[in-house]
This record gives C-alpha cells, structure tokens and sequence, in this order.
C-alpha cells in the first residue's frame, strides 16, 4: 500500500482555529480521530506512531489540537472533560462536512486524559462514532458519560501501569457498551519499553478495522 498523504488543515472549534493533521491513504476505509493526553498536542510522536500503523491498513488519521496555546497555558482546561469531548464532536462535524471523509465510518483514539474525553464524545455523540480505542486512558474521568457510551470500546493498559489498570476496570464496569481491557505485558504508562506501543497500535488498529468492516455491512 503506498504512504498516505499527509495535509495539514484547520478546524474551527468554538470559534477559534485549530491547526490538524489528515493522513489520507489512497483508499481509506474509515477516520479516527486522535484526542491527545494532557500537556500533548496534535505533534505528539506516539500517537504518530499509532496514526502511521492504521494508515498503513488504510485507515485514515486526524490529529488536532484539542486546546488554542492561550488556553493551553492554562492548567485547568487540560482535564475540562467536557471541553475536550465538545471540541472532538466538533472534529466529527468538520469530518462529516469534508466530501472525501464523509463517507468513512469513524472512529476516536484517545490517550491519557483524552481517552475520556472521547469518551465524553462517544457519549454525546453516540450515531457517529463506530469505535473507540483508549491508550494508558483515563476512562474514569468520563463520570457519567461512561454508561451513556453506545460504541464498542477497547481500553489498552500497559501492564506495569497498576493504578491506571484498576481505573480503567472501574470505567469497564460501569459501561453498558462493549467494552474489553487489553493489557500489554511489560508496558508503563507511556509505552516507551521496545514493542509495546507497537502492539498497542496492532491492537487499536484490529478493532478499528474489525467496527469498521461492521459498519460497512450494515
């Protein structure tokens, strides 16, 4: 399969602009979009890593920054759940506005705290999103949009990362959607030990594609 094409592209969300990333294989069969953790931004070079495994399976990637850098400066906004999960459903109308990405099914990748707010996203949202994949997530801090979740969910936890894995068992139970817990043996929190994040992309990437596949049968 060839290397995707690599745009960058602006997204208005809540009025002000925010600078993306489209990685567009030659077909795609569907969109994820990334929401990034705390202090990350649509640079961070893990999720490049996770975006360039899909695309390499012909799934397209967007990666924006969820936060202007004013509101980045400021500690607070970076754990608004709601913020966050408002702008990602923003994302999803700006995809579903674009000819060439309407018609893919999509799907929210989220790490750390943006792992909730794709929660938040999924559960506001709940006709749109086919899938979502969490990376060392904290899908606690979605609250009560955990039981409102209607997408088919994968919660991925490196297995040295013990306090987040008890939180996310804590979110699987209170979720009425399909919900399964990966844990990648030997994997901190970051993923920064030799081929972990390489399986936790294998990983998001089999899921996506597997509620991907299903949407396209419907």
């Amino acid at each position: 399969m060839s290397p995707a094409e690599a745009q960058t592209v602006s997204l208005l969300l809540d009025g002000h602009a925010h600078q993306g990333i489209l990685g567009l294989p030659g077909v795609p069969t569907g969109l994820v979009i990334f929401a990034h953790g705390s202090g990350s931004s649509r640079l961070s070079p893990r999720n490049r890593q996770v975006a360039g495994t899909l695309q390499a399976s012909g799934i397209a990637t967007l990666m924006f920054d969820l936060l202007t850098e004013e509101e980045d400066r400021t500690q607070a906004n970076r754990f608004d759940i709601d913020l966050l999960g408002r702008r990602l459903v923003q994302a999803c109308h700006w995809a579903t506005a674009q000819p060439s990405l309407a018609p893919l099914p999509l799907g929210l990748f989220g790490a750390s705290t943006g792992a909730a707010a794709a929660l938040q996203a999924a559960a506001d949202a709940p006709q749109s999103i086919r899938a979502v994949v969490s990376r060392g997530g904290r899908p606690d801090l979605a609250g009560e949009a955990l039981e409102r979740v209607q997408s088919p969910t994968l919660l991925i936890v490196g297995g040295d990362d013990t306090t987040v894995i008890q939180l996310n068992r804590q979110a699987q139970a209170l979720m009425h959607a399909r919900c399964e817990l990966e844990v990648i043996p030997g994997a901190s929190h970051l993923f920064e030990e030799p081929g972990t994040l390489e399986q936790a992309a294998d990983r998001a990437t089999a899921w996506f594609g597997k509620w991907f596949r299903a949407a396209s049968m419907a």
